[in-house]
């Protein structure tokens, strides 16, 4: 287990000083931003069927 958490910390260092991490970042900001309404109301279709009142569940 210590070995695949020094390179998990190995990974964020690299992403870290990189820039990788910050680009990553940068483009779910920029997808959240232009489609993220989009995204919101696909959520609650997809979520629709489970949040539908079932028997014997309070609600």
């Amino acid at each position: 287990m210590g070995r695949h958490f020094n390179r998990y910390v190995e990974r964020l260092i690299i992403e870290d000083t990189t820039g990788a991490r910050a680009a990553g970042m940068a483009a779910a900001q920029r997808l959240i931003d232009e489609h993220g309404s989009f995204l919101d109301d696909l959520e609650q279709q997809l979520d629709a069927p489970y949040t539908a009142s079932q028997p014997g569940v309070a609600g």
